[in-house]
Order: structure tokens, then C-alpha cells, then sequence
């Protein structure tokens, strides 16, 4: 089999790498370097193509999807410093000492 050919991955995994692809290209970048990055997510979840031993393995490591979407692009960004100063205004007490002087 040729290298690069995608013969022995599942119709769900190919789903995947096309869903995958389209949210990377979303972020900006080329279409090509999406695809490597779609198809290498893929193989990090799941261990390379699983047609031959279908039922059988390994369970998916969903790890590396949750990883790609919490980076994510400039809204993405963007929206994660708003809530982490939003978090920390909240978390923050205000202590109000009374300083006592003596005489």
C-alpha cells in the first residue's frame, strides 16, 4: 500500500479528519497543513487506521480533540482572557484591615 494512502482507516475516522480539517482551516492556514493536522489528531486518538481488527484494541483517547478546540484561534483566544479576568475579579476577597495605632 502506497504511503499516504487512507485504505485502512474506518468511514468514522475519515469523518473525523474531515471535520477536523474544516475547523483548522477555519483558524487560517493552509488547506494542505490543515489535513496533515486533521489526519494527525486522528492517529493520536485511535493508533493509526483500524479497518482489519474493527471492534477490537484500544479505546479512542479523546485527549488530543479536546486539546485542539481549547487553543483554538484568535476569537478563541479572545474569549478565554475575558473569562480568566472574569475569574479572578470574582475569586479575589476584599480584606479590610482597621490599623490600630497606639498612643
Amino acid at each position: 500500500m502506497p504511503r499516504g494512502s487512507k485504505k485502512k482507516y474506518t468511514s468514522k475516522q475519515k469523518r473525523q479528519a474531515e471535520h477536523i480539517a474544516e475547523s483548522y482551516a477555519e483558524r487560517g492556514g493552509s488547506k494542505k497543513a490543515a489535513k496533515s493536522k486533521a489526519w494527525a489528531t486522528v492517529n493520536a486518538m485511535s493508533g493509526g487506521g483500524k479497518k482489519s481488527g474493527s471492534g477490537r484494541g484500544k479505546k479512542t483517547n479523546k485527549a488530543p480533540a479536546r486539546k485542539g478546540g481549547k487553543i483554538g484561534g484568535k476569537k478563541a483566544s479572545k474569549k478565554r482572557s475575558a473569562k480568566k479576568t472574569s475569574r479572578k475579579k470574582s475569586s479575589r476577597k476584599k480584606s479590610s484591615k482597621k490599623s490600630s495605632k497606639k498612643r
